[in-house]
């Protein structure tokens, strides 16, 4: 019997997405936040809203299965990202009060900020839209090392503002997934004035219901506008209100219309939504722009169709932000 080399057989079959432990994209898995450019992290979270389904938290684990399938390479920008920087899979937020969202906010807060102490920019998988307040809160703002202590513009695509300061709590939590796009603005994380909501639907909430966004200063561009104004000038309107400023993506599911994302939290059925090749023109639109976090939320995979297809456009969507960020590595260093 001839000899078997083990690793050069690893070598051989570790591109096949049926083998081996998964990650995201395959990655290194590696949680030294310093032995990262670029960190890919799951926030396996789902009390911060209460009042639709409870398995968000699975979306984590459904992308990495998913992930190990797709092509590394980014077409448009010509590049590996895995060549240009260091990305890795850092795992999961440890949350074991993970049914107390309000203490859950603070973990996920202080996992995020080891990665803006290191320099590492993190693109993370959740999980509710109750995430994204503490993600934030750890990278921007004046105690953060990514942005030299300025305040973020927020990239927020979502079929809901989630800005719903007139509550004083969303069925007991109070840094819930409908409130964290205005304490991040009451809290000095994130400058409304450069900032933009991409997609909300006409048909949510109550008449007025966008007020509070508006109030605080934040740029709404609904689904009624989108249609008029199309991608290029989403694009348009995103990079002239942004300028120089450092960018915070957060992208809910639910923006994507119900044929590319049935499987979300709370899917919006009788007005279009995005479609996802819209979505990904959007995002490369942003290139050459300082992306210092990113993240993706509301995945709901046991909602999700048979072959997967949420967490394929999840996954989709987490390459498009994990590749600006490492263009941008790449044109400007660290």
């Amino acid at each position: 019997m001839s000899e078997f080399d083990v690793e050069a057989a690893k070598k051989e079959v570790e591109r096949w997405y049926w083998w081996g432990i998964p990650t995201f994209f395959r990655s290194p898995w590696q949680e030294d936040p310093a032995q990262s450019d670029i960190a890919l992290i799951g926030v396996p979270h789902s009390s911060g809203n209460g009042s639709t389904e409870r398995d968000q938290h699975l979306g984590p684990r459904a992308v990495r299965n998913v992930s190990a399938q797709y092509r590394r390479g980014h077409g448009r920008f010509n590049m590996i990202p895995w060549d240009v920087c260091r990305i890795n899979d850092a795992g999961d937020v440890p949350l074991p009060e993970a049914m107390v969202n309000d203490i859950c906010v603070e973990h996920i807060e202080a996992f995020a900020k080891r990665f803006d102490q290191a320099g590492t920019r993190l693109v993370s998988m959740g999980g509710d839209h109750a995430v994204t307040g503490p993600l934030v809160k750890a990278v921007a703002g004046k105690h953060s090392r990514l942005t030299r202590g300025e305040k973020v513009a927020l990239v927020h695509f979502d079929s809901h503002t989630d800005s719903y300061n007139h509550l004083p709590h969303w069925l007991g939590n109070r840094r819930s997934a409908a409130h964290w796009a205005s304490y991040l603005v009451e809290e000095g994380h994130v400058d409304p004035h450069r900032s933009t909501q991409v997609g909300i639907r006409p048909n949510v909430g109550t008449p007025g219901s966008r007020n509070t966004s508006e109030e605080l200063g934040y740029r709404i561009i609904g689904m009624d506008e989108y249609e008029e104004i199309g991608p290029r000038g989403v694009i348009e309107a995103l990079r002239q209100r942004i300028g120089d400023a450092p960018i915070y993506i957060t992208f809910d599911l639910d923006s994507l219309d119900p044929v590319d994302a049935p499987g979300v939290s709370n899917l919006e059925p009788g007005y279009p939504g995005i479609r996802i090749g819209d979505a990904v023109r959007m995002l490369q639109g942003l290139r050459g722009l300082n992306v210092v976090g990113a993240d993706v939320v509301c995945l709901m995979p046991t909602k999700d169709n048979p072959n997967n297809i949420t967490s394929m456009n999840a996954m989709v969507v987490m390459f498009e932000l994990l590749s600006l960020m490492a263009d941008y590595i790449a044109a400007n260093g660290k």
